[in-house]
């Protein structure tokens, strides 16, 4: 395992520093290259530019919480959860594009008999369940 990730580029884990500001402040903030590309990514997705994004989440963190003990580890968690969720999003889209060949396979699976051992032909599938339906008794 540990040879997929020693294999990486070193230029994605090099760090630098970028001044960003922050209603009229400049502040300097030293990310992981591969960070400042996901947070490109991820105003993109915005519609915004980054350094408008990370002002935002300066500002929301702020409000939410009061303070930013440490804001590039923020940004740094921020990126691992935004791949997360997209992974996460990606597997659901996947699952749900399968369904439909499960529910035909299903469905084939029910009505095609099954060959029979005996000499009296095909026997059918027992269903999944019940036909029956009890009636609902008005009080």
């Amino acid at each position: 395992m540990c040879e997929f990730f020693v294999k990486a580029d070193p230029i994605q884990y090099e760090q630098r520093s970028r001044t960003v500001r922050m209603h009229g402040v400049l502040t300097s903030i030293r990310l992981e290259n591969m960070v400042w590309d996901l947070l490109a990514e991820m105003a993109e997705d915005e519609g915004c530019t980054t350094n408008a994004l990370i002002a935002q989440f300066h500002d929301e963190i702020l409000a939410h919480r009061g303070e930013v003990p440490n804001f590039a580890s923020f940004l740094r968690v921020t990126c691992m959860r935004y791949m997360r969720r997209r992974m996460m999003a990606l597997e659901r889209q996947q699952s749900e594009s399968r369904a439909p060949a499960l529910q035909v396979a299903a469905s084939e699976a029910l009505t095609t008999p099954l060959q029979g051992t005996g000499t009296d032909g095909p026997a059918m599938p027992r269903p999944l369940f019940s036909p029956v339906v009890s009636p609902i008794r008005a009080r």
